[in-house]
């Protein structure tokens, strides 16, 4: 008889400053965690975030969750917001708040952590979303457009399927664009592999090494002015990039 994750007894206790979880997963589309996948702050909205958030779904804080805060943190998962309790232990001045609420990317088994910032009064009412960047695709997406979205300093990846997946990114490789430096060059290598392998390559690392050289008119571009803007590119947008 197969294991039945409704005998796990995890224990919590926000009160004994310490934690003690038993994990028990079948992940979906593998394995997660900060030692393999790249981790994502999104402060500011833009459409494609929007569009991200809208197929959250709210869950319980699990184990996964915890990872994405620190240790000191995580008791603050399991306390409510001041908007539905004024007196958790979250609520600052019966007003302000430092809460987190959980999610899970349904489409990618992702855990995903909102973290609220408001001061008392409300004149500043923030959230910030912190996720993992999945590793790859699903086995069977395939890839229709980057998107540099410069609004949310986020980078996409449309399905050709119509879904928008965060572009895979393994931790330590963060990207970036519009500037000579790590991130861009990261961006290029990620690009360079796409072409390479006619677009099916879609892995956060690919077959690359860490000191792979990504193409040179690839990174000049990535690292130029034309990638300061918000823009979607398909296969044919990149290969003419690459050809110069």
């Amino acid at each position: 008889m197969s294991y039945q994750p409704r005998d796990l007894q995890p224990v919590y206790d926000p009160a004994s400053g310490y934690t003690h979880f038993v994990l028990y997963t079948e992940p979906k589309y593998g394995v997660v965690g900060a030692a393999w996948n790249g981790t994502v702050s999104i402060e500011r909205e833009s459409p494609y975030v929007q569009e991200w958030l809208g197929r959250l779904q709210p869950c319980a804080p699990n184990t996964l969750h915890t990872t994405l805060v620190a240790p000191d943190k995580i008791a603050y998962l399991f306390h409510a917001c001041v908007d539905d309790d004024k007196d958790s232990p979250s609520a600052v001045g019966g007003s302000g708040c430092v809460c987190f609420k959980t999610f899970m990317d349904p489409e990618f088994g992702l855990p995903v952590v909102a973290d609220h910032y408001r001061t008392v009064g409300g004149n500043i009412d923030q959230w910030t979303y912190k996720a993992y960047a999945p590793l790859d695709l699903r086995p069977d997406d395939e890839f229709h457009r980057l998107i540099i979205d410069r609004r949310s300093g986020m980078f996409w990846i449309r399905t050709r399927d119509g879904l928008l997946s965060i572009l895979p990114e393994e931790n330590g490789r963060a990207y970036g664009s519009g500037y000579g430096g790590g991130g861009p060059s990261e961006l290029a290598r990620y690009i360079t592999t796409l072409l390479d392998s006619g677009g099916e390559n879609t892995a956060a690392a690919g077959d690359r090494r860490h000191d792979a050289q990504p193409d040179p008119k690839v990174f000049a571009w990535v690292s130029g002015e034309a990638a300061t803007r918000t823009q979607e590119l398909s296969y044919e947008d990149l290969a003419a990039i690459q050809r110069g």
